[in-house]
């Protein structure tokens, strides 16, 4: 590889972690006055996990065909599977990937 090419890609990424940990540091640093937290930044705590949350649903459903074969089957048992592991599990990431891996397995196994 090319000195030049590789000095380049060093510097990109010693900017990418600079950015990243800057990224990580700042609330920190706002937020370390030992005063009350900002009545906004509790507000956006408490809102935007859900409707981050109900996007994704409604992104991960935008192609579901209800109308034809296999009637969303796939995508039903998929969302239902999460709800079931993760009321089983009380684990966010068992729902998900055990969901995920249910969902992948009905689309190119099953309802081929």
């Amino acid at each position: 590889m090319n000195s030049e090419v590789m000095l380049y890609s060093v510097m990109i990424l010693a900017l990418i972690v600079l950015l990243t940990y800057a990224a990580r540091l700042f609330p920190f640093i706002l937020f370390s006055r030992g005063g009350e937290t900002p009545k906004v930044a509790i507000y956006l705590g408490n809102t935007l996990p859900p409707v981050v949350i109900m996007l994704l649903i409604i992104y991960c459903l935008r192609n579901a065909t209800p109308m034809a074969w296999p009637h969303a089957l796939p995508e039903l048992i998929g969302v239902l599977s999460v709800i079931v592991l993760y009321k089983v599990t009380k684990n966010n990431l068992i729902g998900i990937v055990g969901g995920t891996i249910i969902y992948m397995f009905l689309v190119q196994a099953v309802f081929v």
